[in-house]
């Protein structure tokens, strides 16, 4: 017995040394696709918020090819159920988990816990691991250009706002947007109402339909519907979507729409971890990254408004100026920031009041 493995081993050796010696060495062995799995708050069929983050994934799949492999789950409650679903890809051997909505923050943390050996990527919160970054973009820029469009053809001087939760995100897009309101129509007024939804149709178009009957002749929202646009159409009213260019859905009583490219993110991503670059960050990138934009103009956009906007665009993008540089006055007439100073983005990530122009309470009543 002996001899004979011993034996075996010399022709292993023997074997070996061919291999060694013969040309250059052999390609190391392929470890597989790069596993990426997207949590997704509501369907890809929104139209919206989820339909963009799904491009993005798509995106991924184009530019990296056979080197990922992605799969994602849709309709996630935000609580518990995230936990079991983070989970449960972790367990599947994930590599990178796309956490894409604000609920998802603490459950995101929990699991990230548990599998230190798995990168966790949240959208729109502020928690970070050594395996846990946060992601977003500064959506209150084009949502500035796109309150200068509103501004420009409001007949009425009323703009509804179709808001969802009064967290700091929601204010910030209703005062950047007010703030481009106001910039070129000082008697223009934005009304809101809260849902307290991020994707019910109904209740959205409902609150779309109780501001066009307030006299608002421009509707636009936070929500991931094209509901409150379908509302301003049937109406003769027009309309500025959000998270994905919605002129394509519903026609061009949309203006524009300050929208997402979630894709240019998720593939640099990717490639970092990768190439063993992945580090944990807190990533909040704005119109110069091209993560935010303005979409497409309507027709219905006069050349001089679409001049406009391209001149403030790029005052935006060459860093001189930002939505938030003052003066910035509240509802109650007070400065918030002062002419000449320009708000640190730790306040804007918690802003809790309106800027002047807006109708309505940060409360949920």
């Amino acid at each position: 017995m002996q001899h004979k493995i011993g034996h075996v081993f010399s022709l292993a050796l023997v074997l070996v040394i061919l291999l060694t010696s013969c040309g250059p060495a052999a390609a190391p062995k392929e470890e597989g696709a790069y596993k990426v799995a997207f949590v997704y708050i509501g369907p890809p069929g929104d139209l919206g918020w989820t339909y963009e983050h799904d491009r993005g994934r798509k995106l991924l799949i184009e530019e990296l090819g056979d080197a990922v492999e992605t799969k994602y789950i849709e309709n996630v409650p935000e609580g518990p159920d995230a936990a079991r679903v983070l989970r449960d890809y972790a367990q599947q051997g994930y590599d990178m988990i796309f956490a894409t909505s604000f609920g998802y923050m603490d459950p995101t943390v929990e699991v990230a816990q548990e599998f230190p050996d798995v990168k966790f990527e949240h959208c729109s919160g502020y928690k970070t691991a050594d395996n846990m970054s946060t992601y977003f973009g500064r959506m209150y820029q084009p949502r500035y250009l796109s309150g200068i469009v509103a501004g420009k053809m409001t007949e009425s001087n009323t703009i509804g706002y179709v808001a969802a939760f009064p967290i700091p995100e929601v204010v910030r897009g209703i005062n950047a947007f007010t703030r481009g309101v106001l910039s070129v129509n000082p008697d223009a007024e934005v009304r809101v109402v809260w849902t307290n939804t991020w994707y019910d149709p109904v209740i959205e178009r409902e609150a779309a339909v109780a501001l066009l009957d307030e006299g608002a002749d421009i509707i636009t929202q936070h929500q991931d519907t094209t509901e409150p646009q379908k509302a301003a159409q049937e109406r003769g009213a027009l309309s500025v979507g959000y998270d994905s260019d919605m002129r394509a859905f519903v026609g061009d009583t949309v203006l524009t729409a300050p929208v997402w490219n979630w894709g240019a993110y998720y593939v640099d991503t990717v490639k970092a971890a990768l190439d063993g670059n992945w580090e944990t960050h807190q990533y909040w990138g704005g119109l110069q990254e091209n993560v935010v934009l303005l979409a497409e103009f309507s027709p219905k956009v006069p050349q001089d408004v679409r001049d406009l906007v391209e001149a403030e665009s790029q005052k935006i993008v060459s860093g001189d100026w930002d939505v938030f540089c003052g003066p910035v006055v509240d509802q109650n007439g007070n400065t918030v920031v002062a002419e000449g100073e320009c708000m640190a983005d730790g306040d804007m990530l918690g802003m809790s009041f309106f800027v002047k122009g807006v109708v309505g309470s940060i409360s949920e009543d």
